[in-house]
Parts: C-alpha cells; structure tokens; sequence
C-alpha cells in the first residue's frame, strides 16, 4: 500500500481554504448508518431499496428514473440533480451482491452512499447536472453499467466530465485507485482530503478485480474508482465475512464526509 503521491498542478490559492469557498449540507452520520443498514437479501429487493432511499432523500418525480437491462432481473435506477448546463458529473454504485455474505462491503456500502450525497449536493445550485446511478449486474461482469454506457452512445458520453465510482467503502480509511484513474480528479480529490484534514491512501485493486468505472474508463470517460480495499482486507470480499460488522463506521462516515467535499469541489472548478 503506497501513501498518495500528490502530483498537484492547482494553483495555491485554489489549495487554500478549499473546503470554505465550496458549497454542501451534511447528512448526520447516524442517518449515513442507518442508511447503510437498509440492505436487502435479493438484488431486485436492493434495486426497489435504493428507489425508496431517493425518494426519501427528495429525489421524486421525472427526478428519479430506471433503465431496464437486457439479461438482467433488476433495473439500473438513477436520481438526476439537474444544473445549469448539461454537462454530467455522473456518480455511480452497483447494488447487486454475492450472496455467499450479506454483500454489505460489496456494494451497499458504495450504492447506498448516493441518496446522502445528492442530499448533500441539493441546497445549492449547481453547474453541473449530476447523475447519482445504481448499476444492476457488476457481479456478472459490469451488465448495468456497460449497457448505460452503450445506450448513452457518443454525444452522450461526450457530455460526461467525470465518472466517480464507488466500490466496497469503510473496511478502512478512504482509498483511490491511481492506475487508471484520471489525473485531475486524483489531485482534485487528494486537494480536499488535504484541506478537510481526512485520511486518503491508493491502492491500486484493478490487477484482482474489475468494477463499473471500467466500463466508462474504456470508453474515455474521465473516471477515478474510490474503495477502501487493502490486501488484508480483500478476502473479505465475496465470502461469509462481508456483513455489517466487516465496517469502520468512523472510517466509512470519513469516506462520506470526503466524497460530498470532493463532488462540490468539482462542481466549482472542472470545465
């Protein structure tokens, strides 16, 4: 495990004082785990799961929408936060889960993240159009977000300026994946880990196990993959160990703290 090497190229005033020149609320970390609690025992009970968590969230109406996948049981299902332009921040997590554990890990804790985060995004209003996405069928080899990403077709993906995935968070601090991520949101994100003072490491994972930012990496969608994986940890994964009790709850609100700070940041400064 290596510590993040900051290959920054923001000037310094944009790395001074970030986190206060930035807009976002703050979900309480007992609704963040209460949240997280909500995991169901199917894929398709985790899809209709995560609805009901947006819409609790105020994400109603045409707001809230689903995608059916050819091949799969269960719909992809996205909450649109709609901005001044059409550019996209797109922030994803697959819901479905191994059963040999409760899947919790893998991936609720990532998926059920999303309804927090545009809670988080919704006071203010934004420059971007965000797309919070739960993608079917990553287990089976990234159906969900593979067929979206087809379906979008050029000028769609064109419009998306970043992809955050989320995957397997709170088994330890907060980690980026480097080897294939996008260098500006790499340095985007380690720029608010610094200014919130919050705990920010890579690992790289891809070289044991794929996840829904391949599918836009492969696509030239710019994408960074935020985990919490570690060689210890890994074979918590798909066995009987990914239960509730496999997460940091400290750590896994740290990762929730980061990414809301992070999604407003670039909101503010990408293109």
């Amino acid at each position: 495990m290596a510590r993040l090497i900051l290959l920054l190229v923001w000037t310094a005033a944009m790395e001074a004082g970030t986190s206060a020149s930035i807009q976002y609320s703050t979900v309480p970390k007992a609704e963040i785990e209460r949240r997280l609690g909500l995991f169901e025992d199917t894929n398709y009970k985790r899809e209709l799961k995560l609805r009901a968590m947006f819409e609790e969230a105020g994400c109603v109406g045409d707001k809230l929408d689903e995608q059916r996948v050819k091949h799969a049981q269960a719909p992809n299902v996205f909450c649109t936060l709609a901005g001044g332009t059409e550019t996209v921040i797109l922030v994803g997590g697959h819901f479905d889960f191994v059963d040999r554990g409760r899947g919790v890990v893998d991936n609720w804790s990532g998926c059920s993240l999303l309804p927090s985060l545009m809670e988080s995004l919704k006071s203010s209003p934004r420059r971007h159009t965000f797309v919070f996405a739960g993608f079917t069928d990553e287990e089976k080899g990234m159906v969900g977000s593979r067929f979206y990403v087809h379906e979008l077709g050029k000028e769609g993906r064109q419009r998306i300026t970043a992809m955050i995935n989320l995957d397997s968070l709170g088994l330890a601090s907060t980690k980026v994946e480097l080897d294939r991520a996008d260098k500006k949101l790499a340095n985007a994100l380690a720029v608010i880990a610094a200014d919130l003072k919050l705990p920010l490491n890579a690992v790289n994972v891809h070289n044991v196990g794929k996840s829904d930012s391949d599918s836009f990496q492969d696509s030239k969608v710019p994408t960074i993959n935020i985990h919490s994986v570690t060689p210890e940890t890994w074979p918590i994964l798909h066995s009987p160990r990914d239960q509730m009790a496999a997460i940091r709850l400290d750590d896994y609100y740290d990762t929730y703290l980061l990414i809301r700070a992070f999604l407003a940041y670039l909101d503010a400064t990408l293109d």
